[in-house]
């Protein structure tokens, strides 16, 4: 199923995590805005939560890709 996830290097993913994932930077990550929104039941309105799942989802792809490689062993010819 995440298969596909083994034709991308992992240096793509950080990249689109700390780039996407966390833009803007100043004053605070939209990532992080938008959590607080969350845990605070202030996440109402569709342009914030599509806001969510946009920079949400580099560090899901993120997290995707590592727990492939680390759970995946990569069978390599000898």
């Amino acid at each position: 199923m995440l298969s596909w996830t083994d034709r991308f290097p992992l240096y793509l993913f950080v990249v689109a995590a700390l780039t996407l994932g966390l833009s803007p930077f100043v004053p605070e990550p939209h990532l992080w805005e938008k959590l607080k929104m969350l845990a605070d039941g202030t996440l109402v309105k569709p342009i914030d939560i599509f806001d969510l799942v946009l920079h949400a989802t580099p560090w899901i792809l993120l997290t995707l890709k590592l727990s492939r490689l680390l759970t995946h062993r990569v069978d390599t010819p000898r």
